[in-house]
């Protein structure tokens, strides 16, 4: 008895589209706030699917510290899911540089990577948070195909 197994894998054209879609939400989510510096979607692995900086932003990192830092915050995002029964799941993360903010929010698969101006009073993030979380749920950022 022959058993056919076919997988549907996504080809160049497709996985092109799905990272011009997804630029294209990181550039709606910059115009939640006139504070969002940069934002990205990331994979579990912290690698950079989309991303995209605010106009007048110079970057802070280089190319290898950009690297190495969403690595950690992928880290610090999947060891945080092994507490999800205990405390429930995390819905943002937030880290204050001297020079810039830090906001993770965390998906089923990917996650949204901001950073805010070194300015951005703690009573703005809350709703920056909101207003991403319903964007990515409105749009399905968070599915690894779309």
């Amino acid at each position: 008895m022959s058993h056919d197994i076919s997988f549907s894998m996504p080809n160049r054209d497709q996985l092109h589209e799905a990272t011009l879609k997804k630029r294209e939400y990181c550039s709606k989510i910059l115009s939640i706030s006139p504070k969002i510096r940069y934002a990205a979607v990331m994979n579990g692995f912290g690698r950079t699917i989309a991303g995209q900086l605010r106009k007048d932003v110079v970057p802070l990192f280089t190319p290898d510290e950009a690297r190495n830092e969403n690595y950690i915050e992928a880290t610090r995002n999947c060891l945080r899911k092994n507490f999800d029964k205990s405390i429930g799941k995390t819905t943002f993360t937030f880290t204050e540089n001297e020079k810039v903010k830090i906001l993770v929010i965390p998906g089923e698969t990917n996650f949204c990577y901001l950073t805010l101006d070194k300015d951005t009073k703690i009573t703005e993030v809350e709703p920056i948070v909101d207003s991403t979380r319903k964007f990515i749920l409105s749009n399905n950022i968070d599915h690894p195909s779309t």
